[in-house]
C-alpha cells in the first residue's frame, strides 16, 4: 500500500506503484507526469496535461491492481508482460484547478477527467480497494465519491470547516478517514461520522490504516502526520469510544513527506513502516500494535545518502517502498526531473547508515545529452552570460592559444576605434542628407541595436550615452525589439543603474524600461533567478512611488480647497455688483398722480401694493403737515369726492 506523498503544494508528489513496485510516478516542477520503470531504470511514459502550468498536479494515487479480464479494451504493452495476470494501471491526479485526471498506463493516455465537483484545489485522492470508486478531498471542505464507470459524482458531503488535506480508505472498504486539523472517521454506507480524533495543531498531511482488523475488536489502528511536526501519531479505534489521545508516537527528524507500510493482520504480526522526511532521510520502524505506549519510539534504522566529493553534500531521498522481503527496500533519490532508482538490502542491526553515491556526474551528463544540445559559448571576463545555451547569443569567443592572442593584438592596432566608426556614421548621414540641417542626423535602427549590444558588452559609457539620448519612441521600440535575448538582462541592469542618477536621465530611461517590458516580459519571466536580478529595480520603483499616493491625496485636498475659495470669491463679487434698487420714488409726482392713483386702484390688489401705498400715504401726510396749502386742497378734494359719492348713491 503506497501512501500519498502529502498535500502541500511545495512537496512534489512521488509514489511507487502497489504490489510489484514496478513503476514510479512523479510530477516534477514543469507540471509533467513521468512514469519510470524501476526494473530497467528508464522513462516508461511521459504525459503533459493540457493545463500543466495553470492547473498543476498536487497529489497522485495509484489504483488497485487489475487483471486483464477487467479491462478488455486496454492493450497491454511488452513492459507489462512480466505481470500479465495483475498489474497497476490507473493513476489518479488531483490538480489545483479542482479537477481529477485519471491516467491509464496500459493505454499510455488519459482515461477520463472528473471535473465540475470541486470549487477549490484537490489536495488528496484515494481509491476504494475493491470497487471502481475514487474519493477526493479539496480546499472547498468537501469530499466527493466518484464513480469511474460513469465518470460522475455519486455523493458529495461537507467534511470539515477547513480544507480537507488527507484521506485514507480502510482495507475492507467500509471506513474513510478524512482530516483537516480534526481527524474524522466516516461510515461509507451512511456517510455519517463514526469517530473524531483531535490532537494536531496544524493541517494533517498523512493518513494511513495500519491494521486490517474490524473496528469493534479494539484492534483497528491508523497513523497520522501533520505539517511542521516531527513525529507520527498512532491512534486506536476502541470499542468503548475512549480514544481521545494517540497511543503510540514515532519520532522523526523532520516533517513526514512519504509513507509506506506493510499492514498487520493480527496482534502477533508487527507493522513495518518506512518514512521519508522532508530533510531527505529515511526512517524504518517495526512495532507490534497491541495497546498504548508512553515512550515515543525511535527509528529502528535511519538511512542517509551523500555524494562522493571531498566535502560531501547530502542527496535527498524522494520515496521508499518496502518489498516482500523484510530487508529489501526500493529507493528513489536525487532530482524529480531524473530520479535514480535502486533496490537495496538494509541491515537493520545498524542504527545509522550513510550511503555514498556518485549521482551528480551521471545526472549532469544525462541531462546535457537529453535536454539541451546547444553548446555554451566561451566569453571574455567582462561580459556576463546569464542563461547559457540560449539561441541567438552573440558573445565574442575568446581564443585559447597564445598565437591567437598575439594575432588579436596585431589586429587591434589596425582596426578602427568605436569613436572613429561613430564619426564615419555621422559623416555618412550628412552626405546622404545634403539639405538636412546639422542636428537632424541620426543613426539607423539596426546600428542602434548593434551599438547597444557593443556598449553593454564592453561597458563603454560613451556608446551607451549616444544610444540612450534618443527620444523617438519608434526608434526605442525597434531597437529593443531587435536586441538578442542574452543582452536583455544587462540592458535592464544598466537602465536600473541610470534610473538611480539624475532625474533628467531617469525620464529618458523610463522610456527604455517601458519598451523592454513590452517586448521581453515573456523572456524575463522564464529566468530562474528573476527575483534576485530585478530586486534592485523593484525596490527603487517602490521607493520612488511610495510618496505618490500621499501626494495624490494632498493634490486632491488642495484642489478641493482652491475650488471652494474660487466659488466664495465669485459669490462675493456678485453681491457687490448688484446695487440697483427694487423700488424708486420720485418727489416730483403731482396731485394728479395721487388722485389718479386713488381712483385707479383695483379691487383685488395684492398685499405688496398695499404696503407700498401705505408708505406713500405716510410720506404725503408728512408733506401736508409741512405745507398748509396742500392740506386745504386735500380737504376740498375730499368734500368733492363725498359729493360725487352721494350723487352716485341717489342715482
Amino acid at each position: 500500500m503506497a501512501a500519498d506523498a502529502g498535500s502541500s503544494s511545495l512537496q512534489l508528489p512521488c509514489v511507487f506503484s502497489p504490489k510489484s513496485r514496478q513503476y514510479l510516478a512523479l510530477c516534477a516542477q514543469d507540471g509533467r507526469l513521468r512514469i519510470w520503470n524501476t526494473d530497467s531504470k528508464t522513462l516508461h511514459q511521459e504525459y503533459v496535461p493540457s493545463a500543466h502550468l495553470s492547473a498543476t498536479c498536487i497529489c497522485i494515487a495509484w489504483g488497485p491492481c487489475r487483471t486483464v479480464k477487467d479491462g478488455p479494451q486496454r492493450k497491454k504493452r511488452k513492459s507489462e508482460a512480466v505481470q500479465v495476470e495483475e498489474n497497476a494501471d490507473l493513476l489518479a491526479m488531483g490538480t489545483a484547478a479542482g479537477s481529477v485526471l485519471i491516467y491509464s498506463t496500459a493505454k499510455g493516455a488519459l482515461h477520463c477527467t472528473l471535473d465540475g465537483g470541486h470549487s477549490g484545489g484537490v489536495n488528496c485522492v484515494q481509491w476504494h480497494p475493491q470497487d471502481s470508486i475514487l474519493y477526493s478531498g479539496s480546499d472547498d471542505t468537501n469530499i466527493i465519491e466518484w464513480d469511474l464507470q460513469t465518470g460522475k459524482a455519486r455523493s458529495k458531503w461537507k467534511a470539515d470547516r477547513a480544507a480537507v488535506t488527507s484521506l485514507s480508505v480502510s482495507p475492507d472498504g467500509k471506513l474513510l478517514l478524512s482530516a483537516g486539523q480534526i481527524i474524522k472517521m466516516w461510515d461509507l454506507v451512511t456517510k455519517e461520522v463514526y469517530r473524531m480524533f483531535t490532537g494536531h495543531s496544524t493541517a494533517v498531511t498523512t493518513l494511513c490504516f495500519a491494521t486490517t482488523r474490524p473496528p469493534d475488536s479494539n484492534g483497528l489502528y491508523f497513523l497520522s502526520g501533520a505539517a511542521h511536526e516531527r513525529l507520527l501519531s498512532v491512534w486506536q479505534v476502541r470499542e468503548d469510544g475512549k480514544d481521545k489521545n494517540s497511543v503510540v508516537s514515532f519520532t522523526l527528524t523532520d516533517e513526514p513527506q512519504h509513507i509506506d507500510l506493510v499492514t498487520s493482520n493480527s496482534k502477533e504480526e508487527a507493522v513495518r513502516l518506512a518514512v521519508v522526511c522532508k530533510d531527505g532521510q529515511l526512517h524504518l520502524f517495526e512495532h507490534f500494535l497491541n495497546g498504548p505506549c508512553k515512550k515515543p519510539l525511535s527509528a529502528l534504522c535511519t538511512v542517509q545518502m551523500s555524494d562522493t566529493k571531498d566535502s560531501p553534500v547530502p542527496i535527498p531521498l524522494l520515496a521508499a517502498a518496502l518489498r516482500a522481503d523484510t530487508r529489501t527496500v526500493q529507493l528513489a533519490y536525487g532530482n524529480h526531473l531524473q530520479p535514480v532508482m535502486e533496490k537495496l538490502e538494509i541491515n537493520t542491526a545498524e542504527r545509522h547508515i550513510c550511503l555514498t553515491r556518485d549521482v551528480q556526474t551521471s545526472l549532469s551528463l544525462s541531462m546535457e545529452t537529453t535536454v539541451s544540445k546547444v553548446k555554451t559559448p566561451i566569453v571574455n571576463a567582462k561580459s556576463r552570460v546569464l542563461v547559457p545555451g540560449l539561441p541567438g547569443h552573440q558573445a565574442p569567443v575568446k581564443g585559447t592559444s597564445q598565437g591567437s592572442e598575439k594575432r588579436k593584438k596585431d589586429t587591434d592596432t589596425k582596426e578602427m576605434s568605436i569613436a572613429e566608426r561613430l564619426g564615419e556614421i555621422d559623416l555618412s548621414t550628412f552626405s546622404t542628407e545634403k539639405g538636412a540641417p546639422k542636428g537632424t542626423a541620426s543613426l539607423q535602427t539596426d546600428n542602434f541595436a548593434v551599438l547597444l549590444v557593443q556598449g553593454l558588452e564592453s561597458n563603454d559609457a560613451n556608446i551607451l550615452n549616444k544610444v540612450f539620448q534618443t527620444r523617438k519612441e519608434m526608434v526605442i521600440k525597434k531597437t529593443v525589439a531587435r536586441l538578442p535575448l542574452p543582452a536583455v538582462l544587462p540592458l535592464v541592469e544598466e537602465i536600473t543603474k541610470r534610473l538611480q542618477g539624475h532625474p533628467f536621465t531617469a525620464v529618458l530611461m523610463v522610456r527604455w524600461l517601458k519598451a523592454v517590458l513590452m517586448h521581453h516580459t515573456s523572456y524575463l519571466a522564464s529566468l530562474p533567478d528573476l527575483v534576485t536580478q530585478l530586486g534592485v529595480l523593484y525596490h527603487m520603483i517602490e521607493s520612488r512611488v511610495k510618496m505618490f499616493h500621499k501626494l495624490t491625496k494632498l493634490h486632491g485636498k488642495l484642489y478641493l480647497l482652491m475650488s471652494q475659495v474660487a466659488t466664495s470669491d465669485s459669490s462675493n463679487t456678485a453681491t457687490d455688483v448688484d446695487h440697483t434698487a427694487k423700488l424708486v420714488y420720485e418727489e416730483e409726482s403731482s396731485d394728479e398722480d395721487e388722485a389718479s392713483g386713488d381712483e385707479a386702484l383695483p379691487d383685488d390688489e395684492d398685499s405688496d401694493n398695499w404696503e407700498e401705498e401705505e408708505v406713500m400715504e405716510e410720506e404725503q401726510a408728512d408733506e401736508e403737515d409741512d405745507d398748509p396749502d396742500i392740506r386745504r386742497d386735500s380737504k376740498a378734494n375730499g368734500e368733492e369726492d363725498m359729493e360725487r359719492g352721494n350723487e352716485s348713491e341717489e342715482e
